[in-house]
This record gives C-alpha cells, structure tokens and sequence, in this order.
C-alpha cells in the first residue's frame, strides 16, 4: 500500500482519495515544462494537485487554475493548494474540462492526461476515469485548449512514446503544432516510453517550421540503476531525497 502522502521540499502532497497517485510522469512535466514569462497557467486533470504546486513553485508570478473532474481528487487537491505557500495563487475548479470557460485566455497548459485509449478498463471507476481517455481525448483536449490558450500560447504534455504520431495529429488538427520534444528513457539501453512535448498554438501553418524542432534526451537512471545526475538536477529543488 502506498503512503497517504508525498513530502517534497516546500509542499505536501497528499493523495490518499485520488486514484493517480504522485508518480514520475507528474513530476516530470512539473520539472520540464517551461516556466518564464507566463502569467496564467492551467493544470488540466490535476488529482491531487502535484503539476499545479510545482508550477506555483517555479513561477513566482504566475496565477495557476487547476481543473480536476473527480470530486474527491479535487477536495484533496484543493487541500493540497491550502497548506503549500502559494495558496492565494492557485485556483482549483471543479469541472469536465470539455465544459470549462474562461473569459482570460492562459498562456501556458500543462497536464499529464488519460491516455491508455485502447487498454482494458479499470474496475474502480474512480481509476478508470483518470487512466483512460473516454471522457477526455486528446483530440478533445487539445480542441478545448485552443478555446482557452492566447494565441502562440504552449501546452506541454506527457505521454507513451507509440502514441507520438496521433497525438501529433490530434494536435494538428486544432492548430497545435510541436515546438519541443524530450525523449524519456528508463535507463541506457532501454526503449523511450514516453515523450514530453511543448506544443505551440499557432493559427497560421507557415508560420511554423518543423526544423527548428528542439530537442532533447532525459535518462532518469544510469546504467548501474541509479537515479542519473540530470535527473537529480532537474528535480533538485523538489525531492528531499533522491
């Protein structure tokens, strides 16, 4: 059984009732999403609320909206969002995320979604909802993310490596189009399984330039198993220990 909580350097994250636990994806697109100049940020399928306070974290003036459609997730996150120091700077709504509107457009859009589209259904409904993207696709997601993100906003996603192609075209489809791409592996030697991608929100094609395409490659762990020294950097100012 996992713990009832997770304590990070500045905050705690508790996430005894959310069905996603605090786990690597989370962390990851917390730690790489990009963090200069935004003023308004959205967290989509927050759980427990982990992306949010390391957004909140890594970007002093930024007011972050966290939106979460479980109502027991977003209680604990909201929880969460009151007992971390930038309590008065992260907003949590309970919403469908297909349904939510805003009359300020954001400039940035973080989330790690459901993304087993194929898999075999989870008993726990609770469970199902996170892990699977019935009630909230990618074409769906980035659909409604155009609606929501300014003009040349970014929204960062995690997802498995073999889902690359139709993200990209779910992307496409709405105007969404990769402007940076990180290849996560396990260990040297292992196949990539997942991806985290920046893509940029740009109504005109030709202004886009597939060869400026930036990226980059994350080990998380070395070849004698350990976690690697990008790894520790990149999450040093959140993990007490690694």
């Amino acid at each position: 059984m996992s713990n009832a909580y997770f304590q990070f350097k500045h905050f705690t994250v508790w996430h005894d009732r959310c069905a996603m636990k605090v786990g690597t994806d989370g962390v990851l697109v917390g730690a790489l999403a990009p963090s200069q100049g935004f003023k308004r940020i959205l967290d989509v399928g927050t759980g427990s609320g982990l992306i949010a306070l390391m957004m909140a974290q890594r970007c002093p003036d930024a007011e972050i909206t966290a939106i979460e459609i479980d109502e027991s997730a977003a209680s604990q996150a909201k929880e969460n969002f009151a007992s971390s120091p930038w309590n008065e700077r992260i907003h949590l709504v309970l919403s469908d995320f297909n349904e939510y509107e805003t009359d300020e457009p954001f400039d940035l859009i973080v989330s790690n979604p459901p993304y087993f589209a194929d898999a075999l259904k989870n008993p726990d409904p609770q469970r199902s909802v996170a892990r699977h993207n019935d009630t909230l696709n990618y074409y769906q997601l980035f659909l409604q993310a155009r609606k929501l993100l300014q003009k040349s906003g970014l929204c960062c996603l995690i997802i498995p490596t073999e889902m690359a192609d139709f993200v990209n075209e779910m992307g496409a489809r709405n105007h969404f189009f990769p402007k940076a791409v990180t290849h996560i592996f396990t260990k040297p030697g292992k196949p990539c399984r997942r991806l985290f991608i920046t893509y940029w929100r740009g109504d005109d094609y030709d202004l886009y330039y597939p060869d400026k395409l930036q990226e980059n490659t994350l080990y998380l762990m070395d070849a004698d198993g350990k976690y690697s020294t990008e790894y520790r950097l990149l999450t040093k100012d959140f993990y007490i220990k690694l």
